[in-house]
């Protein structure tokens, strides 16, 4: 659903994420051997990246630059971070594919969500974190450093460092 109102601070957010989902459409098509030209336009997609990452192709966001990845990052296939809030990747972490990442929070309360309200808490991912394909996390979620999050998770609380935890909910299972 689109609701656009007349405020300026919606269509510039409007306009910011069509800009941003025709640069990943640009970075989706481009053949994956040619990786100095991929790794130059998801530069310009993020807000803050390292020197050494690999994003594997399809790659969505809604607006990149609230997107920070540290070095030595890398996402299989299909990673989408809906970014109305920042995302933060710390060093060495890896993500499985067809993860989600989730920052907007939309009212239970159907007046207000068809008004348009919605809020964003961001996304923290610490250091040495793998988490693997099928893994959804939702908004204002820290994930601590050396977890790992388990296959087909669902991660709905904070998760603490140097755990291994899944489920739906996610939960931990033991401490590495």
């Amino acid at each position: 659903m689109l609701n656009m109102d007349n405020s300026q601070n919606e269509k510039k957010l409007f306009y910011e994420r069509v800009k941003c989902k025709s640069l990943c459409h640009k970075y989706n098509s481009i053949s994956p051997e040619m990786l100095g030209i991929r790794q130059d336009l998801i530069k310009t997609i993020l807000g803050k990246t390292k020197s050494l990452f690999l994003i594997e192709q399809p790659f969505m966001c809604d607006y990149g630059y609230n997107i920070h990845i540290g070095e030595n990052f890398y996402s299989n296939h299909n990673l989408l971070i809906l970014d109305a809030a920042r995302v933060t990747f710390g060093d060495n972490v890896l993500v499985g594919p067809n993860c989600s990442f989730f920052t907007s929070i939309h009212p239970l309360n159907a007046e207000l969500r068809n008004k348009g309200a919605e809020k964003s808490k961001p996304v923290n991912i610490g250091n040495n974190v793998w988490i693997c394909g099928n893994v959804t996390v939702l908004p204002g979620v820290n994930i601590g450093d050396n977890s790992v999050i388990g296959a087909g998770s669902v991660v709905v609380k904070n998760i603490p460092p140097n755990v291994l935890a899944m489920g739906i909910p996610c939960r931990v299972i033991k401490t590495l």
